[in-house]
Parts: structure tokens; C-alpha cells; sequence
């Protein structure tokens, strides 16, 4: 008997990352976690920064990282708009740890308030950024 799987896309403003068949989709939505399985009710919700994992028909994972955007999913597709996309193998811990470092200095130095919004904007970008590339690196065992 066939396993049941859903067909995937995942897109940025950038390019399209991932299309291909899965067993599961999780993700964070702006209401909790989610876990999307073949056969799910429809939704549509938006995405916070974080990871998506992808388990696909051989029960391997993959993990990609997001900066938020819309999840729609029907019974047996699911797509994902993302402002930005990064592959679980280009996550760069230090590339992470240093745009961290230059958020906190940007937001001690801002000169007004439109300066103190994109600084906290980057700050909490870079923050889930690193947060994401150390949880999947927990739970894929990516090096």
C-alpha cells in the first residue's frame, strides 16, 4: 500500500526552494506550532521567523529557515510564500552570531526612531535566525 503524501512548495521573492512530495510539513504559525499532514483541513495562516521541516518519503528530514510569510494548506498541497529562505546546509552559526553583534550595536547607537525600529527589526531577525540554526541543529544533527 502507498504511503499518503502531500505535494510541497516552498518560494521566496528569490527563487523557488523546495517542490516535491513530503509525509510531513512543521512549521510556526502566528497561532502555535504546526504539523501538516496528508489529508489536513484547509488553512492559511501566516509564518514567524523560524524553521520548516520537511520529512519527506524516505523519513528523512529537512530543514530550511524562514523570516516569516503565509502558509496555505489544502487536503494534499501545501504552499509556502517566505520573505526570505535559507537552506538548513548554508546555516553559517557565526555569519549569525556577528549580524546579532552589529543589531545590538545599531540599536545602542540609533539616532531616532526610524533607526530603533530597523535596528530591533534585525535584532529579532538575527536573534531567530540563530535560535533556528541552533534547534535544527539539535534536531538534524546538521554540523
Amino acid at each position: 500500500m502507498a504511503v499518503a503524501t502531500l505535494h510541497l512548495d516552498i518560494v521566496s521573492a528569490e527563487a523557488e526552494i523546495f517542490s516535491g512530495e513530503a509525509l510531513r510539513v512543521y512549521a510556526t504559525g502566528t497561532m502555535g506550532e504546526l504539523e501538516v499532514a496528508p489529508g489536513h483541513t484547509p488553512l492559511l495562516t501566516g509564518l514567524l521567523p523560524g524553521f520548516i521541516r520537511i520529512r519527506d518519503k524516505e523519513d528523512k528530514e529537512d530543514v530550511v529557515y524562514v523570516t516569516g510569510g503565509i502558509l496555505e494548506v489544502q487536503p494534499f498541497v501545501v504552499t509556502i510564500l517566505a520573505d526570505t529562505v535559507v537552506r538548513a546546509r548554508d546555516f553559517n552559526e557565526a555569519e549569525a552570531i556577528k549580524a546579532q553583534q552589529q543589531a545590538e550595536r545599531a540599536l545602542k547607537d540609533h539616532r531616532s526612531n526610524v533607526d530603533f525600529a530597523k535596528a530591533r527589526a534585525e535584532l529579532a531577525r538575527a536573534a531567530g535566525m540563530l535560535r533556528a540554526i541552533r534547534e535544527a541543529k539539535k534536531k538534524t544533527h546538521i554540523k
